[in-house]
């Protein structure tokens, strides 16, 4: 029977290596992630990522399961982030506290080989939009949805009031929007 993350942390904070390599297993791919989203640079990903589970491994004596465990990582990586792109905070505070709406969001179902071509276009053409986006919206798309974490989750970890984190991510979403309306232009016109 495979253990659960709770066993595994208090194993770790007991000293047990084993027990916090599975942790670090279970949580490197997307700490990496995170991290590369926000400084753009796999080999400087890579060292944000190592240093997350140095100071994990560090601090988890004093990780009292206040909130997942998962959640206290990405505090770190993007602390990390913090100290690494200054004004990468700075951005983030700038959101100001207004509550906007959310946008409903879609997930359309493709099924023949035109379809998926197209999509195929449209997620590379999506994923470079991502990557000129400012560092703090990527930062929020990142953890809202390639980590699916809650909102709550995302203004816990950042420390940022709810607020924020909503108008941040309705931002972003409109950026990413208004770069999508560009793809879907066509380039091409009949004389």
């Amino acid at each position: 029977m495979p253990e659960t993350e709770a066993t595994l942390i208090q194993r770790a904070q007991k000293g047990d290596h084993d027990a916090f390599a599975a942790l670090v297993t279970e949580h490197q791919r997307y700490v990496y992630n995170l991290a590369l989203r926000v400084v753009k640079d796999e080999n400087e990903a890579l060292d944000l990522a190592q240093e997350t589970f140095v100071r994990a491994w560090t601090a988890l004596p004093n990780f009292k399961g206040q909130s997942q465990f998962r959640t206290w990582l990405y505090r770190i990586v993007t602390n990390l982030c913090y100290n690494r792109l200054p004004n990468l905070r700075r951005s983030l505070n700038d959101l100001g506290d207004d509550v906007m709406e959310e946008i409903p969001e879609s997930d359309p179902a493709f099924d023949n080989p035109v379809q998926s071509l197209e999509s195929q276009e449209l997620r590379e053409y999506l994923r470079r939009a991502l990557d000129n986006l400012d560092e703090q919206y990527r930062l929020l798309l990142t953890m809202r949805y390639q980590d699916e974490l809650s909102y709550d989750e995302i203004a816990s970890t950042l420390n940022l009031p709810l607020g924020t984190v909503k108008t941040g991510l309705f931002r972003a979403k409109a950026q990413l929007r208004l770069a999508l309306e560009s793809y879907e232009e066509p380039s091409w016109t009949i004389a």
